[in-house]
């Protein structure tokens, strides 16, 4: 399955494997150990409930008990109001256990405890009230028979409620034990075969060993008969190399005289970007003064419209004082035609009456038109104030699409002032990178003299390139030999 994929892949597969085998385990180990843990503390708090709420009804049963007794003997109405709170917390009691039992026959005890308890209290209560109603020379009239029978049934019956209840908690102790005792067992047996696992993984990794080192060994020793021819082709490899150098020193000359043009392009670069950044400084601080130049049109604007709606609402009032003048030369008018009426009927003196009436009521129909005139030049007023307070808010927003138009030619400024910074620094940086490559082309002119002498000591390097190949072909055999597939 992993013939084509090599050792160290192999080797990193095994361990995985072997790491994915010990985490499962972990894993399993864990989960069975909080199972077991879980188990048991739901034993031990349901066990517990249930034991302790049986214990505390027996107690409580007692404690009522006592109480009535010592009614009985005293007729105190605090021995009666206890031994009633008893009973309402026993029957309490009763209600909490019968949620935490889960046993059928636990629950049937407790059914059992509950029908005593009432047959009980039926007795208990028939004495009370016989008590309460008798004096102390009549108490031997409280002797009742059926008494004792019932509080001993009841009694025996809490008791079996609490033996069961034991019971029941032996059972779970024993039957937890018995889980925890099987996850133990399976971790073990989970144990065993990840050790088998393992060394299945291993021996698997020793025998693709073997066979993969063999097959290493013999290309090493094809290898080894390979680096002897290439020794000789080394040696005239070097000559071959000595004439290339040539050719590489009048290209290094040619590179050089590129490189001081470049440098000089450079710093023609770095003077026009120079140019560009005082421009657009420039042409910054100039959006900077019209933008000021507009937010000042901005506030006259709105100054404009703030009057204009003073001014709407100034004729609005205007308008308000009209309609009441309309309103009394109307009420003028109706009255100045009543006196001009009852005048009729009055003689000379009502004639005369008549009279101021009729100039009366011409008065009112005058103001009445004055009003009206009025009011027509109040809504003209009125068209007016709006046509320009729609006008201004149109002027503002265009004023505000300006600004916003300014702002964006800002950052347009700035924009190109940072790239015209970068660009300065690129050549600058160009720069004297041209002079750096300037001065490691000399240096590539010194070591291609240098190379040339390294030439002339490759052929003495072939002779022990030869020595190696033999001494790596003995080594190949001794390797055949540690891992103990043979030498071939």
């Amino acid at each position: 399955m992993m013939s084509g994929k090599t050792f160290g892949y192999k080797l990193a597969g095994g361990f995985g494997v072997t790491l994915a085998l010990t985490v499962l385990m972990i894993a399993t180990s864990v989960l069975a150990l909080r199972y077991v843990v879980q188990s048991k503390d739901q034993v031990i708090k349901s066990t517990t409930t249930s034991l302790v709420g049986a214990v505390e009804l027996s107690r409580t049963m007692e404690r009522r008990i006592g109480g009535y007794r010592a009614f009985l003997l005293s007729a105190g109405d605090e021995w009666l109001t206890a031994t009633n709170a008893d009973r309402a917390m026993f029957l309490t009691q009763v209600d909490q256990l019968r949620g935490t039992l889960s046993d059928s026959a636990a629950l049937k005890l407790l059914d059992t405890v509950s029908q005593d308890e009432a047959t009980h209290n039926t007795i208990v209560n028939s004495l009370l009230a016989k008590r309460q109603a008798m004096r102390v020379p009549d108490m031997a009239a409280l002797n009742d028979p059926r008494i004792k029978p019932a509080r001993d049934a009841m009694l025996a019956a809490i008791d079996a409620l609490v033996a069961r209840i034991r019971t029941d908690v032996d059972a779970d102790r024993s039957a937890s034990s018995t889980r925890a005792t099987w996850s133990i067992a399976a971790i073990i047996a989970l144990g065993v075969v990840l050790v088998l696992a393992a060394a299945a993984v291993a021996w698997r990794l020793s025998r693709d060993l073997r066979r993969e080192v063999g097959a290493a060994v013999g290309h090493i020793q094809s290898s080894s008969a390979q680096l002897e021819a290439a020794a000789a082709q080394q040696a005239s490899g070097g000559r071959d190399q000595a004439s290339a150098m040539n050719e590489i020193t009048t290209t290094i000359s040619e590179l050089l005289i590129t490189s001081r043009q470049i440098a000089d392009s450079c710093q023609r670069v770095s003077k026009v970007a120079e140019d560009t950044a005082d421009a657009a400084r420039t042409g910054d601080a100039t959006i900077d003064q019209t933008r000021a130049s507009i937010t000042a049109i901005r506030t006259q604007v709105d100054q404009i419209v703030q009057h204009m709606l003073a001014l709407g609402e100034k004729s609005q009032q205007i308008g308000g004082v009209v309609d009441l003048v309309s309103e009394l030369a109307e009420q003028t008018n109706i009255l100045a035609i009543n006196a001009t009426i009852e005048a009729s009927g009055a003689g000379e003196w009502g004639r005369r009456f008549a009279v101021v009436a009729e100039e009366i009521r011409k008065l009112a129909d005058r103001t009445a038109g004055s009003a009206k005139e009025i009011r027509a030049m109040i809504e003209d007023v009125r068209g007016a104030v709006n046509t320009t307070v729609m006008a201004t808010e149109i002027g503002a927003k265009a004023v505000d699409a300006g600004s916003r138009q300014f702002d964006d030619a800002t950052s347009s400024f700035r924009r190109i002032a940072q790239l015209v910074a970068t660009t300065s620094d690129a050549t600058r940086e160009i720069e004297l990178s041209t002079k750096q490559q300037t001065t490691a082309v000399e240096q590539v002119s010194s070591a291609a003299s240098d190379t040339a002498r390294a030439s002339r000591e490759t052929e003495a390097s072939a002779v022990q390139t030869k020595q190696t190949a033999a001494h790596l072909s003995t080594l190949s055999g001794d390797l055949l030999d540690l891992v103990g597939s043979g030498r071939h």
